[in-house]
């Protein structure tokens, strides 16, 4: 955990950028409230408003001409819980990413790359992120950040989860301890309501009626993995 906090402190401006509202939270939250609490400037850039999402609640409390709003303010919520004070809602349409040109898409992104000017860059592995709007922006991070100087680009640390991606582009580089942040993890998870409820009800059952296998029970919330791309 040392060695951990000790590669947190040294980046100061972070950008994340991510398609969907929650994409920040599922996985990454612990990472970046590590950075929160080390005082570094985050930015989030969430590229959709989540509105083709398949989850309304559960029990419903959303329909799909109000899930856009819904879900945008529960991303305003987590980022408040992790401590993430630039969020920029670009609203395009959710499923569609894929079908945008991915040099106008990189446009974008270099464009917020030019004005953050951060060190340190998360985002998803492409092609190994199971959503086609992961890939496609993600291939637009990694396509953005190429056309600068070598000495100008910030390093990027992706998230991949697709079946048996480890087979292909290794092992991670980075798997980060969070525990210290568990809380506010499960928190900004629990910010996302509409797409987390039914999984954040079932863990916090489990935790009361199995309060022996505490540890086991949270231990996949404890750790997130991180490949560095080398762009």
């Amino acid at each position: 955990m040392a060695k951990e906090k000790e590669v947190m402190s040294v980046y100061k401006k972070i950008l994340a950028i991510y398609p969907h509202p929650d994409d920040e939270s599922f996985g990454k939250a612990g990472a970046l409230a590590l950075h929160a609490k080390e005082g570094a400037e985050i930015t989030l850039v969430c590229a959709t408003s989540g509105q083709m999402g398949r989850r309304m609640g559960k029990p419903f409390f959303a329909n799909r001409e109000t899930l856009w709003k819904i879900r945008e303010q529960e991303l305003k919520d987590a980022c408040n819980v992790i401590g993430i004070k630039d969020l920029r809602l670009w609203r395009m349409l959710d499923k569609t990413l894929q079908f945008e040109d991915p040099e106008e898409l990189a446009d974008r992104v270099e464009t917020v790359l030019n004005e953050v000017k951060p060190e340190l860059v998360y985002s998803y592995y492409p092609n190994y992120a199971v959503h086609p709007d992961h890939d496609a922006l993600a291939e637009a991070v990694i396509l953005a950040i190429s056309r600068f100087p070598k000495e100008e680009r910030p390093v990027v640390y992706a998230s991949a989860f697709s079946k048996n991606c480890e087979k292909i582009i290794g092992t991670p580089d980075h798997v980060m301890d969070v525990s210290e942040v568990l809380d506010v993890k499960l928190d900004a998870l629990r910010a996302h309501r509409s797409q987390s409820e039914f999984i954040i009800k079932k863990l916090e059952q489990s935790l009361a009626a199995e309060t022996e296998k505490q540890d086991v029970l949270l231990e996949p919330y404890r750790k997130e993995r991180y490949w560095t791309i080398k762009v």
